[in-house]
């Protein structure tokens, strides 16, 4: 007699046999890596005079920046590995400055936290219902978010803040701050070491010196948030079920998972955190709500956690670097990206090194060719357009983006229709 066909066996392989998600690099190769980049900074730092690239202050901006995008991006993760694409970050993290405001400049910034978190919760349980319930397609649903949620909050709030001291209809009045800490000493340390311009150990003050120098409790969660999904997601039982959902919703269910549960646990939460960077941005980066300040930051986020390859720990690096080259329009802009054309030429030629070493002599020669042109760039100028200073947090989008996609490996149900029993 032959064994009756399972769910597992219908054109999917079991979630035991599910195929490996691909080399990952170490921690000990990624700090070295780290590292390598820090000193090549340095070294630029040293040639050009450019000391605001990694002064206290510019890493201090840098990581304000990088929060609400690593929270869309965290957003993202949650429900892609549920299987369900979030293109609606962006129209999630609107409705989050809307109501954080909102609720923010009434009863307190710490309960706009939470009514942001709430906004950004129903925009992902319309998405939950309109993709898993009705089995729309993922895409749409999301462009159709992002619009609505800017239609709904421009019908708002002149509703909601005009008539009130500070208030305009694109504008909600100020809300308190949540406050901001430094650590009484090691602070201040980091400063002075900073200021010393010495070769690599000034370079890392500054990078420390940015993450514990005036730095919002609001920031602080959103950090602990990273190590917090890779603890659930990968160390809990609850997150193996969310994930299979995301890889093999048929073989979960034949396993007795509720996929439609977890898809919606997961979309629902995605919401939450992409309204958490709204939250951010409408009391911590600045403390009003204004129309358009989200900035496409919602699909910044999205490439942050494709970069890191739906990995909490990659996304966060995705997110540092956005929020890093976004920081440069803020402080000293020409001149430090002008310096950093030349690190990146040096970063080019050295892959070209990499690519012939390993014996791809055509793409060595390309990539050779570029850094050339790049540090021609940089010999013939002294200082770089303004457009090009605005534009180098998406420039750097799309090349971090189309170097890194080689090695991307998405969740095998992301973005697929499913209905309960289909396996059957």
């Amino acid at each position: 007699m032959t064994a009756p066909t399972t769910a597992t066996d219908v054109n999917q392989p079991s979630l035991e046999h599910a195929p490996p998600a691909g080399r990952r690099m170490s921690w000990p190769v990624l700090l070295l890596v780290i590292a390598g980049a820090l000193a090549l900074t340095s070294i630029v730092r040293l040639i050009t005079g450019a000391n605001g690239i990694t002064n206290v202050s510019q890493m201090s901006t840098a990581l304000q920046l990088a929060v609400p995008i690593g929270l869309a991006g965290l957003g993202g993760l949650w429900a892609e590995r549920a299987g369900v694409v979030n293109i609606g970050l962006e129209g999630m993290m609107i409705l989050g400055t809307w109501f954080g405001a909102w609720a923010g400049f009434q009863w307190g910034p710490w309960t706009g936290v939470l009514v942001g978190i709430v906004g950004g919760c129903l925009g992902g349980l319309l998405h939950a219902i309109v993709t898993i319930t009705f089995n729309v397609n993922h895409i749409v649903s999301g462009v159709a978010i992002n619009i609505l949620a800017l239609g709904a909050t421009r019908y708002l709030a002149p509703l909601a803040f005009e008539g009130h001291q500070g208030g305009s209809a694109k504008q909600s009045p100020p809300v308190d701050s949540l406050g901001h800490f430094s650590i009484p000493g090691l602070s201040g340390w980091l400063d002075s070491l900073n200021d010393q311009h010495w070769f690599f150990v000034s370079d890392i003050a500054g990078l420390l010196g940015g993450l514990v120098t005036d730095v919002s409790w609001l920031t602080l969660i959103a950090v602990a948030l990273i190590p917090a999904t890779w603890w659930i997601l990968w160390r809990t039982p609850f997150g193996l079920r969310l994930r299979s959902c995301g890889e093999n919703p048929v073989a979960a269910e034949s396993l007795g998972v509720n996929v439609y549960k977890y898809k919606y646990l997961a979309v629902i939460i995605s919401g939450g955190l992409a309204g958490l960077g709204g939250v951010f941005l409408s009391i911590v980066a600045n403390p009003f709500y204004l129309e358009g300040q989200t900035s496409g930051r919602g699909y910044i986020g999205l490439a942050a956690m494709i970069f890191g390859n739906w990995m909490p720990g990659g996304l966060a690096i995705g997110a540092g670097l956005f929020g890093y080259t976004d920081s440069l329009n803020l402080r000293g802009g020409s001149a430090n990206v002008h310096a950093l054309l030349l690190l990146g030429a040096l970063l080019l030629v050295a892959g070209a090194i990499w690519l012939a070493i390993r014996k791809k002599y055509v793409k060595a020669a390309i990539t050779f060719v570029v850094g050339a042109l790049v540090f021609a760039w940089y010999a013939g100028t002294n200082e770089v357009p303004n457009q090009v200073v605005s534009a180098t947090p998406y420039v750097v989008t799309l090349v971090v983006l189309a170097l890194s996609a080689q090695r991307l490996r998405m969740p095998k149900a992301d973005g697929m229709q499913y209905r309960k029993g289909q396996g059957k």
